[in-house]
């Protein structure tokens, strides 16, 4: 039979423990040719804005993933193993397609960047006020403060057209 790769679903931050266990658990039963790559899906990031350029980040805290002959046996050894909540599927263990196992081996071992999460405002353009007192109005940008990160958005209130202060946050594009 071929292996399989299938998810884990354990308690998060224990995933290194477990692994540690299952991989105790394979040598002393034998069992290496049964089992394959078990993986704690994690990923370099790297963050432009920040002092700390460069660490590991868990994809999916709280899952594994395994790679194994689906048979009781190898089933079992897993679900043993204390912090081990369940396989994805429960009793019928479902498992990962090519294209899932592709997409999570590739985001392994590459680099995933963290995005600036600043929004861009220009002024001129209409934006709908989300939060605070004004929420619920649209109005165009007059000015931006991006040091302070305020717009100047003027709104129409009571039928005059009256410049407010926002902050970045309280508004989408």
């Amino acid at each position: 039979m071929e292996k399989q790769w299938y998810v884990i679903q354990l308690i998060a931050g224990s995933e290194t423990t477990v692994k540690a266990e299952i991989l105790k658990r394979i040598e002393e039963r034998n069992m290496q040719n049964l089992f394959g790559e078990i993986l704690i899906p994690q990923a370099k990031t790297i963050n432009f804005f920040s002092s700390e350029q460069e660490k590991m980040e868990q994809l999916f805290p709280g899952y594994m993933i395994v790679s194994l002959v689906p048979m009781p046996e190898t089933f079992r050894l897993i679900s043993t193993v204390q912090r081990v909540y369940r396989f994805l599927g429960g009793e019928n263990p479902l498992a990962l397609t090519k294209d899932e196992v592709d997409s999570i081996l590739e985001k392994v071992t590459g680099k995933v960047v963290l995005e600036n999460k600043e929004k861009v405002f220009f002024t001129g353009t209409e934006v709908e006020i989300t939060a605070g007192p004004f929420s619920g109005f649209s109005g165009i940008i007059q000015s931006v403060d991006d040091t302070k990160q305020r717009l100047i958005v003027t709104v129409s209130i009571f039928g005059r057209s009256t410049p407010v202060e926002i902050l970045f946050d309280q508004v989408k594009l």
